[in-house]
């Protein structure tokens, strides 16, 4: 079968080799965990079920998940397995399902979220992406997923192209932006008695400001404002941490100056934008970076 998930549209047979995205056709988990980088009202205080899959439809230079996002690394998971997982996680406490990196599995993964929700789970999904994604990808997890959480990486063809090989990276996120506001709807929130406000439904646009890049990013904030205003949220990222092999791209081998980040974040003020998260402080260091090497949960299903 010709492999057309993403927007690679490589057409591998999956079944006997490797796709674009570095990946056969079984399931590869890299890690799983209770996760306490997201977005407060996704982590919450018991951390979000971080389920990391293996290989990557973007593969960007710059990826800090790059041990896993190059394919050929994890654990190989059945089905039913996968579902099994989802149960552990959401039995060990986790605030929600957070499948990262899922599009080169999503048929499996829709599969396995059925077994698990007609199994017991209750948890809200959480569908990370690149936002590099295929509609008819998407439609599979209409009405399995309740909270989209995808980039939004660069608005012009340049940028794009150099640093993830995808000159029609926009036209392809912007529409899966799209469908997944008109699947999650407007942002829904749970108050709790110990003050944590966790989102239910809805979509939270990332956006990661990169170094001599603002222009880029003020041009994706307000689309995004313009787009859609208060039907999602906007995570304003400036943990933008350059591999200590990245070569070729010296404009880019630097972290991202607090100025260069105040300034997208005052633009987006600027423009009214309400519905947003920022970051304080510096740049990430390697601590945001998860430990590859920790199969304490995978293990268990294995």
């Amino acid at each position: 079968m010709e492999c057309v998930l993403c927007p690679r549209q490589c057409r591998a047979d999956r079944t006997r080799g490797r796709g674009y995205c570095g990946e056969r056709e079984e399931v590869s988990v890299a890690r799983a965990s209770l996760h306490m980088w997201e977005e407060p009202c996704i982590s919450g205080k018991n951390g979000s079920g971080t389920v990391f899959f293996s290989g990557c439809p973007l593969r960007c230079v710059y990826c800090q998940n790059r041990k896993i996002a190059l394919g050929g690394r994890g654990r190989t998971l059945t089905t039913a397995q996968l579902s099994a997982l989802f149960l552990l996680l959401q039995d060990k406490g986790a605030e929600n399902i957070n499948l990262v990196t899922p599009t080169q599995f999503t048929p499996q993964i829709a599969e396995a979220l059925n077994m698990s929700k007609s199994a017991g789970l209750t948890v809200p999904i959480v569908y990370n992406t690149s936002g590099y994604e295929q509609l008819a990808a998407l439609r599979m997890m209409d009405g399995l997923v309740d909270i989209y959480l995808p980039d939004l990486k660069y608005y012009s063809k340049e940028p794009a192209e150099r640093y993830s090989g995808a000159p029609d990276y926009f036209e392809y996120a912007s529409r899966a932006i799209a469908e997944m506001v008109r699947q999650a709807g407007a942002p829904v929130f749970e108050s709790r008695s110990d003050g944590e406000k966790m989102m239910k439904r809805g979509v939270i646009v990332r956006h990661m400001v990169m170094p001599g890049h603002v222009r880029d990013s003020r041009q994706v904030i307000k689309y995004l404002s313009d787009t859609y205003g208060k039907d999602i949220y906007i995570s304003i990222m400036n943990q933008y941490t350059p591999p200590s092999d990245l070569e070729g791209y010296p404009e880019i081998s630097r972290r991202v100056t607090r100025r260069e980040y105040e300034k997208v974040v005052d633009y987006a003020i600027s423009l009214g934008v309400e519905n947003a998260f920022v970051q304080e402080g510096e740049t990430a260091e390697e601590s945001f970076i998860p430990d590859f090497e920790d199969e304490k949960y995978l293990k268990e299903v294995l």
